[in-house]
């Protein structure tokens, strides 16, 4: 690594001719929460997680609960009382102690975001604890706003696979979406993320096999397009905000760096959509003022 970007981080920033201010920011990048970082995760009512199976395919995932199911025990351990989502990609042992995790938290409300990436110290059903070994913060920018309010209780989910590429209901959430979150991997680690735009910012082609989404200009670090560097596969976690669906979906992507719009081509490897796992009730979303 040159420290704090490992090489993938590297060749991206250099490509993007970011590398300078990169290196500049490089003091965001703290080995433990600040306490204003701890007291925001312990307000939130969900995280999305980032994590390997056994097969090194990183994915996507969350974790919800009341605020305060997540818990810093001090700077550098962050506890979550929360249960899987039902039918989720990961198995219990993906989730072992020493598994590279990556965390994201974000307030759909006031369109505040946070990471949060290390290794699982201990885990029991319900329960994850968390060492965190880097975390900083990123700008509100591309978050779409919304309220979110408990959803009613339902009945247990199901879970559809695809191969390949996506099903028609699939691929019309995904036409549909403003938001997803992505996990990718490194050799140091796995990294959650966000991505946000305009509804149908994301666009299916190849009957569902690929999908492409424009790279927008953000922080400069390129910490999920370094990763792709090292490593392409990457999860993608659309949330069906309307429904309470998930679709869980395993890519491999590259972005095209001779193209103008730097857009992130994603073969699509498998998916998996349940029909519950988002317990939450969503008000419309606010667009983002850097998308008016």
């Amino acid at each position: 690594m040159t420290a704090p970007f490992h090489e993938g981080e590297v060749v991206a920033q250099q490509r993007a001719g970011t590398r300078a201010s990169a290196q500049r920011m490089a003091g965001m990048l703290r080995e433990a929460m600040t306490q204003q970082l701890q007291d925001f995760f312990a307000q939130l009512p969900f995280v999305v997680l980032g994590a390997c199976d056994a097969d090194g395919q990183p994915w996507a995932t969350l974790r919800h609960g009341a605020p305060g199911f997540m818990r810093a025990r001090d700077a550098h351990t962050l506890a979550i009382a929360a249960s899987a989502v039902p039918h989720e990609p990961l198995a219990p042992a993906d989730l072992a102690p020493g598994a590279r995790v990556g965390l994201l938290g974000i307030e759909l409300s006031t369109r505040r975001r946070n990471r949060a990436n290390g290794r699982v110290l201990a885990a029991t059903e319900g329960h994850t604890v968390v060492g965190v070994e880097q975390s900083f913060g990123n700008c509100p920018k591309y978050i779409q706003a919304r309220v979110l309010a408990p959803g009613a209780a339902s009945a247990p989910s199901g879970a559809i696979d695809m191969d390949g590429g996506l099903d028609a209901s699939a691929q019309e959430l995904v036409r549909g979406a403003d938001t997803f979150f992505i996990a990718s991997a490194a050799p140091h680690g796995v990294d959650a993320s966000h991505r946000g735009g305009a509804p149908g910012f994301v666009r299916v082609e190849d009957g569902g096999r690929t999908l492409v989404v424009p790279d927008r200009v953000g922080n400069g670090l390129f910490n999920t397009l370094g990763n792709l560097v090292v490593e392409p596969r990457a999860g993608l976690l659309f949330i069906d905000f309307a429904g309470g669906g998930l679709l869980y979906v395993a890519v491999r992507g590259v972005l095209d760096w001779e193209d103008p719009a730097q857009r992130l081509r994603c073969t699509v490897l498998r998916a998996r959509r349940t029909t519950l796992g988002w317990p939450f009730l969503s008000g419309p979303a606010q667009l983002s003022p850097f998308l008016r």
